[in-house]
């Protein structure tokens, strides 16, 4: 595995943004019209040109971004997957999961799969706008939902699919020098790099870094 960071150190200042910040940088952006892909990303940190193939039919999903009002500053919640599940198993992730025909649209989808994961209720959750899609090498196209919570809240996590719950200082993955690249050789011999922003014992990486990645772009002056 080959890792380097990959960005230079930014404008001081980003973790101390307000709600109201937060709220006008994610309301007033226009999202890509081409979704954001693992592909993509590949590309852009092996530093090749050109364009990058979609998958013909994605699944439509949807995660929350939540961000937590701590008094101490703004964290990030995060969860980290069981080892068992068929997709991404033990994997650090936001709470989410694919659309569903009764979901009325991607924010839907996001507060109902959070309050089935986690237990956090759409009343806790004020919704600030949505970062673009990103379509992962599994297949899922995904509607990254921002939100900002507000303390104090309950969480109840689904034992099956949350092995733990946690937050991480938004001032961290809004330091462009946490943004690292790392790369893994594939079955076939081809070398895919991706984010990652290793924090503590967690391995923060591909689509969940890269989605991070954008909020960075979103939020910085």
């Amino acid at each position: 595995m080959e890792f380097r960071n990959i960005l230079p150190p930014g404008p001081a200042g980003l973790g101390h943004l307000t709600r109201e910040g937060i709220a006008a940088a994610l309301s007033t952006r226009t999202p890509r019209r081409r979704p954001r892909s693992d592909a993509e990303t590949s590309h852009r940190l092996a530093e090749q040109p050109g364009s990058t193939p979609l998958p013909a039919a994605p699944v439509p999903a949807a995660v929350l971004v939540p961000l937590v009002e701590r008094d101490d500053g703004w964290t990030v919640l995060l969860t980290q997957r069981t080892a068992h599940l068929a997709h991404h198993p033990g994997q650090i992730s936001f709470p989410g999961g694919r659309q569903e025909e009764a979901d009325t649209d991607p924010t839907a989808a996001a507060l109902r799969e959070t309050e089935e994961e986690i237990g956090l209720g759409a009343d806790a959750i004020h919704i600030v706008g949505t970062l673009d899609d990103y379509v992962t090498i599994t297949g899922f196209q995904i509607v990254p939902v921002v939100g900002l919570v507000t303390p104090p809240f309950t969480l109840s996590p689904d034992s099956f699919e949350v092995k733990e719950v946690f937050e991480v200082p938004l001032a961290f993955f809004l330091d462009p020098s946490n943004h690292q690249r790392h790369s893994r050789t594939m079955p076939n011999g081809d070398t895919r790099y991706f984010y990652a922003m290793p924090y503590r014992d967690y391995y923060i990486w591909g689509a969940t870094a890269a989605i991070l990645v954008n909020l960075y772009e979103a939020l910085r002056p």
